[in-house]
């Protein structure tokens, strides 16, 4: 009985400055919170009272209150308590502290703070960055949000860079609006699948940034706030630092692990300011299945839309000869077979054109805004994604899933590793 009543209905009184925390981790569990008193917020987003949130399989959530409220929770939830020890007040003097960087910047007309969120795997750091640019929103400032990170992909599906300028609180349930993101595809999981395309692609994300801050005024002064992914040793250490160089960044928060604090305070230049942060421990390590699923999910939601906000795809067929498909980095060539003056890394960033074939099948292909097909591609943001839902030889046609009906703006296709099995 006891069991049964914890799935149906419990309410939780929280006093100030405390977080009730909880996931749902069965497929198919559904939780509803509602804030029936008092003030409370969910990673920086102020909850309405009255309202009921439902969360599904996966959600991790945390609910903090400044001054304290009730809450009721009804479902089954895999795991709830309340949290006295949050990093919550540290993280909102980081706000501070950047709110006045802001307006300072006013006050001179420069460009406001760009900050980075930096550290290893699983210890919060695009939570972080949620509740400082939710936070910054709320003072009516527009920050820009960059995301590093192409395991997980929070501007845009994994396997990309890209950059969305923040003009609302992230929804509770959905994440911030995904209007007019600006992406680069790098079409790997990891950086270190292709370091030099990686870092190309970073430096450009980070000079067109530069290029938005000084066309709009208020988002000039409002800064850039950045979210990197958790490879901080050998290359990627060298990557973060090229990354803070091109964004020139002013802060970095390092999140639980003081010796990339250490190597960061030793290898940047001194104006710039490096902080520690504790982790929240709330934070929960995904394991690798619960990373993968993850990141199928962002995909799937890209096509299909969420629960609440449902999308529904298109197919339709191309001819082979309609589209021009490239993959990025050639096979590399032994030193003796290349042209003079060569690198041998240069085979990383090359342009392949593929034959469509049924090897490409379930993949992700990103439709590039590149007028003709030279490094451009490499360099050029994309319009968005399409995946290969078949290939018919005989034909010579290719089937695309895609959000919006054809014609595609581009016929400029880039291959990506990424795959997306279609279950629907």
């Amino acid at each position: 009985m006891s069991e049964d009543k914890k799935s149906v209905l419990q309410e939780f009184k929280l006093d100030a400055d405390n977080e009730l925390r909880f996931e749902v981790e069965s497929k198919g569990e559904k939780v509803y919170l509602t804030l029936k008193s008092g003030l409370a917020e969910i990673f920086g987003t102020e909850l309405v009272k009255g309202k009921t949130y439902e969360f599904t399989a996966g959600a991790k959530v945390a609910v903090f209150t400044w001054q304290g409220c009730t809450i009721e929770v009804k479902g089954k939830t895999d795991v709830i308590y309340t949290a006295k020890e949050t990093p919550m007040v540290v993280y909102s003097n980081c706000h501070a502290a950047l709110e006045i960087m802001r307006s300072e910047s006013e006050k001179d007309n420069k460009r406001g703070p760009i900050a980075m969120v930096v550290g290893p795997t699983d210890v919060g750091k695009s939570t972080l960055c949620r509740i400082l640019l939710n936070y910054g929103v709320r003072m009516g400032r527009r920050p820009i949000f960059v995301d590093l990170d192409v395991g997980q992909g929070k501007v845009t599906i994994p396997g990309c860079v890209g950059a969305l300028v923040i003009e609302r609180p992230a929804s509770i349930d959905e994440g911030f609006s995904q209007e007019a993101p600006l992406v680069y595809n790098f079409g790997h999981k990891s950086p270190s699948d292709n370091f030099k395309l990686y870092k190309k692609i970073v430096n450009q994300l980070a000079s067109t940034v530069k290029e938005r801050l000084e066309v709009n005024k208020k988002t000039r002064h409002s800064g850039v706030i950045i979210n990197t992914c958790g490879w901080i040793k050998g290359n990627g250490y060298k990557l973060l630092l090229d990354s803070c160089h091109a964004f020139e960044v002013d802060v970095i928060m390092v999140l639980d692990q003081e010796r990339l604090y250490n190597e960061l305070v030793r290898d940047m230049p001194a104006y710039v300011k490096i902080v520690f942060l504790q982790k929240s421990g709330g934070v929960v390590e995904l394991s690798k299945s619960a990373r993968i699923e993850a990141r199928d999910q962002r995909i799937k939601e890209y096509f299909y839309g969420t629960p609440k906000n449902q999308l529904y795809p298109h197919s339709f067929d191309l001819k082979w000869s309609e589209v021009k498909i490239f993959k990025i980095g050639a096979p590399p060539l032994p030193d003796s077979c290349l042209p003079h003056g060569m690198k041998p890394e240069d085979h990383l960033t090359k342009l392949v054109p593929i034959t469509p074939n049924p090897g490409i099948s379930h993949h992700i292909l990103a439709v590039s805004f590149a007028e003709k097909e030279d490094d451009d591609v490499i360099l050029s943001h994309v319009a968005g994604f399409v995946c290969v839902s078949h290939i018919d030889t005989e034909r010579q046609t290719i089937t695309l899933l895609s959000p919006q009906p054809k014609p595609l703006p581009n016929n400029i296709l880039v291959l990506s590793e990424l795959q997306f099995m279609d279950s629907h």
